[in-house]
């Protein structure tokens, strides 16, 4: 098929005058290049008479190749052109960045792994906290915190607090245990438990007429 159909046409007996050889390209039209599937002959507006790609003539099979285990998108925090951006494949996430995206196989064995594991071990600091001592959690999880206060003479109190803020203002008293014995004791002991959530800040205090011969502030990631 032709692509351009002129303006004018010849028999054998025409004659060839500069009228006729100027209508072949001034009159001449295009025809669709195509089959109107992927190219298409702009009507109207500016571009009138220009080729055009149709809505549906970009196919995946038309796009450059992509590596195995990227995507096109943008990542750039700014507005670039698309790029390769990198799938990760990693259960244990340790290869996370803010550039890269994840397979669901590996967002599921990493939640897996998280959501199924036990109480862990976050601190056992024996004989190494003192009173009102202000901590935080940030393991991102809920803590179990424990403090076991042990002394040879009377526990006035022991308080435990939690608070969302730094300097414990606007605190919440979650335990409170008071061990007072108007006679000699000879030894006296006593624990407070509470949980904390996440990046909040905790407190124990306490009071007693000798000083602690044993402290274990034990916490527990739930």
């Amino acid at each position: 098929m032709a692509i351009i159909t002129t303006g004018q046409t010849f028999t054998a007996t025409d004659t060839v005058t500069n009228t006729k050889l100027q209508d072949i390209a001034d009159a001449a039209t295009f025809n669709d290049p195509v089959d109107e599937t992927t190219l298409e002959l702009i009507i109207g507006g500016s571009n009138a008479g220009k080729l055009g790609i149709k809505d549906a003539g970009v196919t995946k099979a038309k796009i450059e190749n992509v590596a195995n285990l990227r995507v096109l998108g943008n990542t750039s925090g700014s507005v670039v052109a698309p790029q390769e951006v990198e799938i990760l494949d990693d259960d244990t996430m340790a290869t996370a960045d803010a550039a890269t995206l994840a397979t669901s196989e590996s967002i599921k064995a990493y939640t897996d792994s998280k959501t199924s594991d036990p109480a862990r071990l976050y601190n056992n600091l024996a004989h190494s906290t003192v009173s009102a001592n202000i901590q935080q959690n940030t393991t991102g999880r809920p803590l179990w915190v424990s403090f076991t206060f042990y002394t040879t003479d009377n526990i006035d109190f022991l308080i435990g607090e939690i608070s969302p803020n730094s300097n414990m203002s606007s605190n919440t008293r979650v335990g409170q245990s008071r061990m007072i014995d108007t006679q000699t004791v000879d030894n006296c002991a006593t624990q407070v438990t509470m949980i904390v959530p996440s990046q909040w800040y905790w407190r124990f205090e306490y009071l007693s007429n000798q000083a602690a011969q044993e402290i274990v502030h034990s916490s527990f990631i739930l």
